[in-house]
């Protein structure tokens, strides 16, 4: 428990050059900690509203007092207190008028800074009861596409799922997939300008079935080599091309029944061992479908299906829709939201996967949201500042908890 001495709330710009949210909570005690509030492109319909409508000029003006004197209210709160008043100071179910991003912020900075408080690492301050020590597999996003990287595949991101028990080689193995992706794209595309998208992966002027074959080897050529278990994986962010019923590519269109058969085709062929979103957010009876089909092969994770909401979440397990559920703290606004989200997970048998968004900030607590979760996955990016701030992060949480890999 903990009384709130100071609040203060500035404007900064996520890894999109967009403007974003940054709080510093301070305890009377004297800690204090800061936390940004990154934001996603591809969204799902319930996760929260990022911002009131006026934006974060509306949060750092008209709404500041407001925030200000709610969470300096007398007496002290623990995580949950701190983000019952977040709730209260809102009072509407999505975040609608103070933001989620804002109080994302706000409930990350008070966590850290009770931690510190408390001299704990944050994973150890958040972790679940109950858990081995363990660390996440790194799902690294190596190729992007879809509304990450505007000419390029639509299926959204291909992910190598670096398993691996212990960070200091998953991390690595991750990389070497990311470097041996690049590699062959300069061979088979010798004049072509690549870049990167918005979480770092490579751009190509690729279909969904060329960037696949290209990716698979490429796995397979560092598995090889490193002697170490590194698999292919996707985000198909299936929503976004889902049109009238159909999900709607370049060279098809696909009613569910066939988007089901395609799907599991691909985790067949290709040994796709992480497979997000492959169908559309409200299709939890197609999830389930798949899910029966290729669950024993592979993680079947919702995000957009989900959006970290504990009631999306039952919905899901009453239907066994998936296997495993994706975790973004702004989904949801709150760090006691996340927790309950994870702790119902858990409860049934669903694995965890604890992901970035594509704006992000350079910071590391996402790591140790994983490490403390016990999350099957630490989803994000590999290469850029905003990116490797979480793999590093999660590298010296390895180091200081010292966990024996399995």
């Amino acid at each position: 428990m903990s009384r709130v001495a100071s609040v203060r709330l500035r404007r900064i710009f996520d890894s999109r050059g967009k403007e974003t949210v940054e709080a510093v909570v301070g305890l009377v005690d004297g800690a204090e900690a800061t936390a940004g509030a990154p934001s996603g492109a591809s969204t799902g319909t319930h996760e929260v509203q990022a911002f009131p409508a006026g934006g974060v000029t509306e949060v750092l003006g008209p709404l500041a007092p407001s925030i200000r004197s709610a969470l300096l209210a007398p007496g002290e709160v623990d995580q949950a207190g701190f983000d019952a008043r977040l709730h209260a100071l809102d009072g509407t179910p999505n975040f609608a008028r103070i933001g989620g991003n804002t109080a994302t912020a706000l409930s990350l900075a008070f966590a850290l800074a009770e931690a510190r408080a408390h001299g704990q690492l944050l994973a150890e301050r958040l972790r679940r009861p109950g858990l081995p020590p363990a660390y996440p597999a790194i799902a690294g996003n190596c190729m992007n596409g879809g509304r990450h990287a505007i000419g390029g595949p639509e299926f959204q991101e291909f992910l190598a799922f670096s398993v691996a028990p212990d960070p200091a080689d998953a991390v690595p193995v991750a990389l070497a997939v990311h470097h041996a992706v690049g590699e062959a794209l300069h061979r088979k595309l010798p004049t072509y300008a690549l870049g990167r998208g918005d979480e770092g992966g490579w751009v190509a002027p690729l279909s969904n079935g060329e960037a696949l074959e290209l990716f698979v080897a490429a796995c397979a050529e560092v598995r090889d080599r490193w002697k170490l278990p590194v698999h292919p994986g996707l985000d198909l962010a299936a929503s976004e091309f889902y049109r009238d019923g159909r999900y709607v590519y370049r060279d098809r269109s696909l009613d569910p029944e066939a988007q089901i058969a395609y799907v599991a085709e691909l985790v067949d062929r290709y040994g796709i061992r992480y497979l997000e979103d492959p169908l559309e957010q409200e299709a939890f009876g197609d999830f389930a479908t798949l899910t029966k089909a290729v669950g024993a092969k592979t993680l079947v994770i919702g995000d957009d299906l989900y959006t970290t909401r504990t009631e999306r979440l039952r919905r899901g397990i009453e239907g066994r829709s998936s296997n495993a559920i994706l975790i973004k703290v702004n989904q949801v606004g709150t760090v006691t939201d996340t927790l309950a989200t994870v702790d119902l997970a858990r409860a049934h048998g669903l694995a965890t996967v604890t992901s970035h968004r594509s704006g992000d900030l350079p910071e590391g607590w996402l790591a140790h949201l994983a490490v403390a979760t016990g999350a099957a996955g630490l989803k994000c990016g590999l290469l850029g500042g905003e990116r490797v701030a979480k793999l590093n992060e999660l590298l010296r949480v390895a180091a200081a908890t010292g966990a024996p890999p399995e």
